[in-house]
């Protein structure tokens, strides 16, 4: 499956590239002297287009983790960094993929993706940050786009390949260094491409070190967490090289300048937020095979010597594992203590809702609402219990307060289309699942949703209106072939309405 989405995001890749090379060489191309270089080849535009097209695609291919807690911290953390590092001129997209593989990357327009198992080796959230902070200074500093650049003179065909190879390391594993695994294939240039690699890992590490800092964690954090890695046992013979070190290659000397540079700013002695515990307590959860041993792993210290966190992730344990009434005790435990923690409260009202005390649930999810408005993961999850107990109006209505005020991801947008569905607003509920179908590239099956709604009888003329425009609008966007698809399209099959 990764493989045919790495295809056509190459394919992609080459149609983008081939029109600039139409006609002329990246050397003849006259340009005003303004700006990096790099746009003659990769403008931003072309670059967010690239993205998110392979971001589609990852997400398609279920890699993406759609846990709202997790998904929540990742992004907290990520655009209190980006806020240190950017002059406004980038969009940053952050998401975690379930991989156990040690490793981070960036994509062509600001997608920075985070492995589980990177956030689940960091020893601290400084050192996660500090990852977090050398991938936000790749995109700021168009690394990509500079690397399409440096590669222009060889020929249109490898600056494709080249950005294909970044695309299956992003997927796969192997993200920075894979420019210079492309070069192998380029003769002469292999030295020039891993250098200007060794170049980027540098600037990288440069920018991202004052950005660590200016967003209140230690500056020490990116050259401890390169320690670590670099200390990886790896002369067994059943051992291999961790992915960070195959794509972010870590010298001593690279750990020594990583050193020296956070020796220049104040040291923060920063506290890990409850966030980073309860993501990375999640992510614990989820890792092990089987519930059982999830609890087995949470239940290693007494409980009366456990921190918070690791009491939070022993309850998550117990909900996977369907003690509810123990996960039950525990949370009670944990908002009695600090009533300041999110996920305490939607631990809370899970835990009663399975424990079929709906009352109880529904008033411990509305208070929290009264506490936390428009807290993203904590609406996702008051919406699902709503669903489960029949209440889908009121679903439906908080789900639509909160994503017109939030964007939103696909997963959440299909969640409302089933609220709105159940609600009996059908017509509505056509029109998410439009949306959702071109959050995933689809657009002719987003029209062919549209094209169903209208048929409703119970239609009303303004969603008659807004339909019809959000068609034409959607018809600019397509190719001839796409066009010819449409024009062949059948109506949504009962498979697809399956998917409210």
């Amino acid at each position: 499956m990764i493989q045919q989405f790495i295809r056509k995001a190459v394919l992609a890749v080459l149609l983008a590239t081939a029109v600039v090379a139409a006609g002329a060489s990246a050397d003849d191309i006259n340009l005003p002297d303004m700006g990096s270089p790099a746009d003659a080849l990769l403008s931003k535009s072309t670059e967010a287009q690239i993205g998110r097209a392979i971001m589609r695609d990852i997400r398609a291919s279920g890699m993406v983790v759609e846990d709202p807690q997790i998904a929540e911290y990742i992004n907290e953390i990520g655009h209190r960094i980006a806020a240190q590092a950017n002059d406004g001129d980038h969009e940053f997209t952050f998401f975690v993929v379930n991989d156990p593989r040690i490793n981070a990357f960036a994509l062509p327009g600001g997608y920075i993706g985070v492995h589980t198992g990177l956030i689940e080796a960091s020893r601290n959230e400084s050192e996660l940050a500090g990852v977090v902070a050398h991938e936000v200074a790749h995109v700021t500093q168009r690394h990509i786009a500079r690397a399409v650049h440096a590669s222009s003179r060889q020929s249109i065909l490898s600056t494709a390949l080249m950005l294909g190879a970044m695309i299956l390391g992003a997927a796969g594993g192997d993200s920075d260094i894979v420019q210079a695994g492309m070069a192998m294939s380029q003769g002469g240039a292999v030295q020039q491409q891993i250098n200007f690699t060794r170049s980027n890992e540098y600037e990288a590490d440069r920018i991202g070190i004052r950005a660590l800092t200016n967003a209140g964690f230690d500056a020490y954090g990116m050259a401890s967490f390169f320690e670590v890695m670099s200390r990886q046992d790896t002369s067994s013979p059943d051992s291999r090289i961790p992915d960070f070190l195959r794509t972010h290659p870590v010298t001593t000397e690279r750990i020594s300048e990583a050193r020296a540079r956070a020796s220049d700013y104040e040291r923060v002695h920063s506290i890990d937020s409850q966030g980073y515990g309860i993501a990375r307590s999640r992510i614990v959860v989820q890792r092990y095979d089987t519930a059982k041993a999830a609890v087995e792993h949470f239940e290693r210290e007494p409980y009366s010597r456990q921190s918070p966190v690791e009491r939070y992730g022993r309850a998550v344990a117990y909900q996977r594992d369907g003690r509810n009434t123990d996960a039950n005790r525990i949370f009670e435990d944990l908002i009695e203590a600090d009533k300041t923690v999110i996920a305490y409260h939607i631990g809370l009202g899970q835990t009663q809702l399975a424990l079929e005390d709906y009352a109880a649930s529904e008033q411990t999810f509305a208070r929290a609402i009264e506490l936390f408005p428009r807290n993203v993961p904590l609406v996702i999850h008051y919406a699902e219990a709503l669903l489960q107990t029949g209440n889908a109006d009121k679903a439906h209505a908080i789900l639509l307060d909160l994503l017109n005020n939030v964007p939103p991801t696909p997963e959440q947008v299909r969640l409302i289309a089933k609220a709105a569905n159940e609600a009996g607003d059908v017509a509505e509920a056509m029109y998410y699942m439009s949306e959702f179908r071109l959050m995933t590239g689809d657009l002719v099956g987003g029209i062919s949703f549209l094209r169903q709604a209208l048929a409703l009888p119970e239609l009303q003329e303004i969603q008659r209106i807004r339909f019809e425009a959000r068609i034409d609008f959607i018809r600019e966007f397509l190719t001839e072939d796409q066009l010819k698809q449409l024009q062949k399209a059948r109506p949504v099959s009962a498979s697809a309405r399956n998917e409210l």
